[in-house]
C-alpha cells in the first residue's frame, strides 16, 4: 500500500494540498498521509553574506568611515544585534561563537596593547580615532588588560565608550587578570580575582565585563579556589564569561575538570599567540581541546609582537634591532618576570629570535615572503594577518593599532583571504618549513 507524503511550507498551500488529497483518495481508495514540515532556516554565516552582497558593492573608504562617526551618524542602518549592522560594512568580516558559547564575535578585534599602553601609545584623541574606526568598521571585541595596558588603558576606553554612546549590546569587552600595576600583589587567589574584577569595572564604567582572561595560570593557588572564585564573579553579575591565556593544554583540562565537578561556569575561550613562526599550540592542541571541552581559540601576536614590520628596505624586510626589542619588552615589568626564567616556554621565542642565527633565517624567510606578497598585491603585514585569519580553528584575531592608517591597512587583509588558495598556502608552506606536528607515539613498553 503506497502513501503520499507532503511537506507543507505554509498555510496557503494547506488547503489546496487537502483537497488534493481528498480527490485522489476519492479516485484511487488509497490512504494518504500527510506530514506538514518547516522549511530549514539558514545559517546566520549564510545570511551575513547575503546581507554583505546585497546591500554594499565595497568596503567604504577610511575617509568616509571617519567622517561617519565625527558626525556621530552610523554608516549604514543601526542595528541592535552584533553582526548584522557591522557585517555589511568590512568585506571579510565574519562573526563567529566563540567557543561553543553563545557569545559572537568578530573574527578580528582589537586588542590594546599598542593603542594604550607604553611610552610610545598615541595620545587620547588618535586612541579615541582608533576605537572609533574599528567600531565602525564591523569590530565589536575590544581586549584589554591590567599587565601591559594598565588602569589608564581600561579607564580611558572606559571614558570613549560613555562619550559615544553606543549601546552595551554592540560591543564586548575582554580584561585580563592576574598581575597589579600599583602593588607586588599577583596571582589567582580568590582575594586578587574579586578585587581585580571590581576595580576594572569602576575604571571602565561598565555593569559587567563580558569575558574575563585569567592571564596566566598560578601554580601556587589550588585550581579549585580559581574556578571558584571566577564563578562567584560571574554569578554576582560582574562578568558574563571567563577564559584563560597562555594556559597549557592541561591546564585548560584542568580548570574544566575542576569547574564540573564543583559545579562552577566552565571557560570558553583561550588566548595564545599565534603566526607564521609559533604555531604548535594553535594548530595541534587547541583543536583538540574545542571538539573535547568548547574550549574557543581567540590568537594574539599575528605580527610576532612588531617584529616585523611590512617595511620593505633593499628588497627586504626590516625589523627591530635586538636593543629595541629588548627596552620594549622591559618598559613592563610583568615581562621581566617572564623573559628573566629561563625555563619558561612561552616567551622562549622572544629569546630564540634574539640569536643572531636565528635572526638571519627569519630574515631570509621574510624576504621570500614579501616577494609572494609583492606578487598578491599586499604588504607583508597583510599577508601575515590574512594567513592566521585562513585558520578556521582561529575564532578571533587581536590586531593592534597605535594609528588610524595602521588599523585601516590591517583590517583590509580581510579582503587577502580568499586569495590564498592552495597555491599559494603550499608555497607558504614550503616558504617556512615549519608545519607542526605531532611527536611519534612511544609505547610503554618499549621503555622498559
Amino acid at each position: 500500500m503506497s502513501s503520499i507524503v507532503l511537506c507543507s511550507l505554509g498555510n496557503n498551500n494547506t488547503n489546496n494540498n487537502d483537497t488534493n488529497n481528498n480527490n485522489e483518495e476519492q479516485d484511487d481508495g488509497l490512504p494518504t498521509a500527510l506530514y506538514r514540515c518547516r522549511a530549514p532556516i539558514a545559517s546566520l554565516d549564510c545570511m551575513e553574506e547575503f546581507t554583505s552582497g546585497n546591500e554594499h558593492t565595497g568596503a567604504p573608504t577610511k575617509e568616509q568611515l571617519l567622517q561617519g562617526y565625527a558626525q556621530h551618524t552610523p554608516v549604514s542602518a543601526p542595528n541592535s544585534a552584533l553582526a548584522p549592522r557591522q557585517a555589511s560594512i568590512t568585506p571579510g568580516l565574519r562573526y563567529r561563537n566563540l567557543g561553543k558559547s553563545g557569545l559572537r564575535v568578530s573574527n578580528v578585534g582589537l586588542g590594546t596593547w599598542v593603542t594604550f599602553g607604553g611610552s610610545g601609545s598615541p595620545n587620547s584623541e588618535q586612541a579615541e580615532e582608533v576605537i572609533n574606526l574599528a567600531y565602525d568598521s564591523g569590530i565589536n571585541l575590544f581586549d584589554l588588560s591590567e599587565a601591559y595596558s594598565g588602569p589608564r588603558a581600561e579607564a580611558e576606553l572606559g571614558r570613549i565608550l560613555q562619550r559615544q554612546g553606543w549601546k552595551r549590546n554592540s560591543y564586548i569587552v575582554t580584561t585580563k587578570i592576574y598581575w597589579n600595576t600599583k602593588s607586588d600583589e599577583r596571582g589567582l587567589s580568590r582575594k586578587h580575582v574579586i578585587e581585580s574584577v571590581k576595580a576594572s569595572l569602576a575604571r571602565l564604567q561598565l555593569s559587567y565585563i563580558d569575558v574575563v582572561i585569567i592571564h596566566k595560570a598560578d601554580p601556587m593557588c589550588p585550581m579549585e579556589e580559581v574556578v571558584r572564585a571566577i564563578n562567584h564573579v560571574i554569578s554576582q553579575g560582574w562578568a558574563m564569561y571567563w577564559g584563560t591565556a597562555r594556559w597549557t593544554a592541561a591546564e585548560v583540562m584542568e580548570a574544566y575538570t575542576n569547574c564540573r565537578q564543583f559545579n562552577c561556569v566552565t571557560p570558553i575561550c583561550e588566548q595564545t599567540e599565534y603566526h607564521m613562526f609559533c604555531r604548535d599550540k594553535t594548530e595541534l592542541y587547541m583543536p583538540e581541546l574545542y571538539n573535547k571541552i568548547g574550549v574557543g581559540l581567540m590568537t594574539w601576536s599575528p605580527l610576532t609582537m612588531g617584529l616585523v614590520s611590512g617595511k620593505l628596505e633593499e628588497g627586504g624586510v626590516s625589523l627591530f634591532s635586538r636593543s629595541s626589542i629588548k627596552n620594549k619588552y622591559s618598559s613592563f615589568s610583568w615581562t621581566e618576570d617572564e623573559t628573566q626564567a629561563a625555563n619558561k616556554e612561552s616567551y622562549s621565542w622572544i629569546k630564540e629570535r634574539m640569536q643572531p642565527e636565528e635572526t638571519r633565517r627569519q630574515h631570509e624567510k621574510l624576504r621570500d615572503i614579501a616577494q609572494l606578497a609583492e606578487k598578491l598585491g599586499c604588504t607583508v603585514s597583510q599577508l601575515a594577518i590574512a594567513w592566521c585569519l585562513k585558520n578556521e580553528s582561529v575564532q578571533c584575531l587581536l590586531l593592534g593599532a597605535a594609528s588610524v592608517d595602521q588599523l585601516y591597512e590591517s583590517i583590509q587583509s580581510l579582503q587577502l583571504v580568499p586569495k590564498l588558495n592552495a597555491s599559494t598556502m603550499s608555497e607558504l608552506e614550503r616558504i617556512l618549513d615549519n608545519k607542526p606536528a605531532r611527536p611519534p607515539m612511544v609505547s610503554t613498553l618499549a621503555l622498559r
